[in-house]
């Protein structure tokens, strides 16, 4: 574990204190503590069944922990249902857009402004939508259908839906997958300066390079544990990483 450094005494927007899941005979996660400061961009890498997309699942309610608990801006959210964690003030973007094919780029983001009216919430105003959509240079596709999107155009509308909830944490799940190196370089451009209005990013992604030189600090997961944490320059030189996840060299791999 990465000791605080020194002066920086932010308070945390997220923790997460010994969490496990099993699937069955699976531990999927197991004793994983972590946390999250606001304005910070934290990734969370790992090999294929490591346990990221349970801990995505976990924080927004989709999942329930079997142990340990979630705290959000000083809250107990574990075990909240999904709906109530998006109102406190997270959201989560998929790898693959969550979006109405026959709609517009407008008519989604619209979608993603009402809350189910079972929830006793009312349709947010207009104004988040354009913002959304400015955040994430959409503003020239609103009247497009998404399949006439790129899958980098794609990845925005999927962003900018949640974006629409305004999120103070903001789960990117895989978000560079599929992507050109131009693309990815854009895309990291933008979570960048939605980190620089004060959102929080957790994001979840196999391209090692991509993460590494976006983020601020990286947890690395091997089995549902927690294998090492630091800056990426630090994740890069352990040994027990390159040993379960990038291999032998020391420039990591994609």
């Amino acid at each position: 574990m990465t000791a605080p450094k020194a002066g920086k005494a932010k308070a945390e927007i997220l923790r997460a204190e010994r969490l496990s899941k099993a699937f069955g005979g699976l531990q999927a996660v197991y004793n994983l503590s972590f946390h999250v400061e606001p304005g910070e961009i934290l990734g969370l890498i790992g090999p294929n069944g490591a346990g990221k997309t349970t801990v995505l699942n976990l924080i927004m309610g989709t999942l329930r922990p079997d142990r340990g608990r979630i705290c959000f801006q000083g809250r107990d959210i574990t075990g909240w249902p999904s709906h109530r964690v998006v109102a406190a003030g997270i959201a989560r973007a998929f790898q693959i857009a969550q979006c109405c094919p026959c709609m517009t780029v407008l008519e989604n983001l619209e979608l993603g402004t009402y809350a189910n009216r079972l929830w006793g919430r009312v349709k947010q105003g207009a104004e988040r939508i354009w913002e959304a959509a400015r955040r994430v240079k959409l503003l020239e596709d609103l009247e497009k259908l998404p399949t006439a999107l790129p899958q980098a155009g794609l990845r925005r509308l999927e962003i900018a839906r949640a974006l629409v909830t305004s999120p103070k944490l903001l789960l990117l799940d895989e978000p560079f997958a599929g992507l050109t190196h131009r693309e990815v370089e854009e895309l990291s451009e933008t979570i960048r300066e939605l980190r620089s209005q004060g959102m929080a990013v957790v994001l979840v992604d196999h391209n090692i390079r991509g993460v590494m030189r976006l983020v601020d600090r990286v947890l690395v997961m091997s089995f549902g544990r927690l294998l090492a944490e630091g800056s990426p320059e630090r994740i890069l030189q352990d040994p027990r990483v390159h040993e379960v996840y990038l291999g032998t060299t020391q420039t990591g791999r994609e």
